[in-house]
Parts: structure tokens; sequence; C-alpha cells
């Protein structure tokens, strides 16, 4: 059969987009092909010039030819080499399997065809390029305590780890932990996964677990830490101790200071590893009473109280 113009061959106009090429592509795809017409030779060869007009009308580089020089743009192109002679094989039907249900409806359904083109070398990567099959990833959880993440550690992880011909090993893997790590976080351990041919391994995925503190809470690379204050701490000011993550500081609080109010210390907080970024500390002011107060106390807070009107502290709720 005589080639004839891609752009009418698929029924579109030259201007066509690629998903214009790849929807008449999949209509024709269906109706020529060998495992739906048999042994038919004239579908056979509709079916080969069908693809040669998908792989040439996809591609950018091959369409442009083709829209420049016609046919003998393939030529131009280098689509006269060996691949395309094995593609042209493989769209008669040697070298290359298909199943009919996968365009009718059968088993799995029509899904993707290009899918299946590509893998037996239908366009894109031959099969000679693709990559080589790897070993599979193994993912694992390691639970470290909170100042493990903010300063970083070692840990030696006992993995059990499938072997090609059946059989298991153990290996004690040094994992790094860097500092100013996330809960949540992973480390990707290149090759230690399972085994795979030629020593292509798959990975090792460590999912980072970190504990609470007794006393720190963490967002992002900030440190957040509840300061309690006696009253007259707040109400007077005060110079009080608090600890950070690497030693403890000495931190003024101003007079008149409510609960909830914020402190900065600036740079005290988690340190990243990715950009030697560091956090703040923030602490947070918390007004606590006593739990039993004398007689006397109490009179001393009720003169406080009238010498100290608060009528309208509560005027926001109105």
């Amino acid at each position: 059969m005589a080639k004839t113009d891609y752009y009418q061959l698929l029924g579109i106009s030259p201007k066509a987009s690629v998903e214009e090429i790849k929807k008449c592509y999949r209509t024709l795809a269906r109706k020529y092909h060998p495992d739906a017409t048999g042994n038919d030779k004239q579908a056979a060869e509709q079916f080969k010039q069908v693809q040669e007009a998908y792989e040439t009308l996809s591609d950018p580089n091959k369409r442009k030819l083709y829209d420049q020089f016609g046919h003998e743009g393939q030529r131009v192109g280098g689509a006269q080499g060996p691949w395309s002679r094995q593609r042209s094989q493989a769209a008669r039907g040697q070298g290359a399997s298909f199943n009919v249900s996968d365009f009718f409806g059968g088993g799995g359904g029509f899904g993707d065809i290009f899918d299946q083109l590509k893998n037996q070398g239908y366009g894109g990567v031959p099969p000679a390029q693709q990559q080589p099959r790897r070993g599979k990833d193994i993912e694992h959880t390691v639970r470290i305590g909170f100042m493990e993440a903010v300063q970083g550690s070692t840990r030696d992880i006992l993995m059990t780890i499938n072997q090609p011909d059946g059989s298991r090993r153990r290996e004690n893997i040094s994992a790094k932990i860097p500092a100013g790590v996330e809960n949540g976080s992973k480390i990707r351990l290149r090759g230690k996964g399972q085994m795979g041919p030629n020593g292509n391994n798959g990975d090792l995925i460590i999912e980072i677990r970190v504990d609470d503190h007794a006393y720190f809470k963490r967002e992002g690379l900030d440190i957040l830490l509840d300061v309690p204050l006696t009253v007259a701490e707040a109400a007077l000011g005060a110079k009080i101790d608090v600890p950070t993550l690497t030693e403890t500081t000495s931190v003024t609080i101003p007079p008149a200071s409510n609960s909830g109010r914020k402190l900065r210390l600036k740079g005290k907080g988690v340190t990243s590893h990715k950009n030697d970024k560091s956090g703040d500390m923030y602490l947070i002011l918390i007004v606590t009473l006593p739990e039993a107060m004398d007689d006397a106390s109490a009179k001393l807070l009720e003169d406080f109280a009238e010498r100290n009107p608060q009528a309208d502290i509560r005027d926001a709720w109105k």
C-alpha cells in the first residue's frame, strides 16, 4: 500500500494538537490491530502506517521535518535506522505480543495503549536503553529522642534483607541522623535495600519519628517554652534563668507581664542541616497562683484590686 499523507491517514488537521493526534491514533490502532483483524494483510499494513504516522507526528522534531520534507523527512531525521526497522517488525507482529482484551475491554480494560507500545519498542526509550530492574526499596521507622533530632546522632539498625536466591541475611547498617531533622522526615541510604541483579540494589528509606520533650515544643525551626511566673514576678518584673537547647540563660521579665505574652530569644531555636539557618526560641509567660492563700495575703489582693480597678478588662465580650 502506498504511503498516505500522515495527517489524512489519522484524519486530523495539520494544526492538530498532540492530544488530538493521540486520540485519533487510539481509535485507528484498535481498528487495525492484528489481534482484531486476524491475518488481514491489508489491515496489518494499515496498522503499520498508522503506527509510523503517530510516531512521526507525536515527536515535535520529527513532525517538523515531516512538515518540511514529507516522507523524506524520516530519512533526514534518521528514522530509517535499525531501531525503526525493529519497530516496523514489531508493528507487523514480529517480536511483539499484544492481548486483544487490552483493546476491547477484557481483562484490565483498554487502559493506555501507549504504555504497552512504549514498553515493546514503539516510540520513547528503546528496550535496550531502559533502566535495568533493581532491587526493592525497604522502608524502616526509627524513633529518636527530641534532643537527638536537634543535635543529630548515629543509629545502628539491624536489618533482615531478602536475597535473590530466597535466603535472608542480617546486616547492621549505621545511619547518620542529621542535626535538625523533623518528625516524619525520611532519610534515603542508596543501595542498602533488597539486593538486585548485578549489584543494582534498592534503597533503605528511614522514616524518623521524634519523641516529645518534657517541656520544649517545636514548630519548624522554632522552639516554644512555657515559663511559669509568680504573681509578683509578673506584676513587678524579674530576672529569671530559663533553659535553652544548649545552655541556661538569664532573661529579664518586664513588669506587668500578662499570661500568654511571648518573649523572643533570637537564634536560640533549631539549626537546619540543610542550610544552617537557625530558628528562634519563644518564651510563653504563664502567671500562676499559689495553691493556698492566708487571710493576710487575701486582704492584700483585695486592697490591690481596690487601688487598681480593671473594670474594662472584659469589655471585648460585650
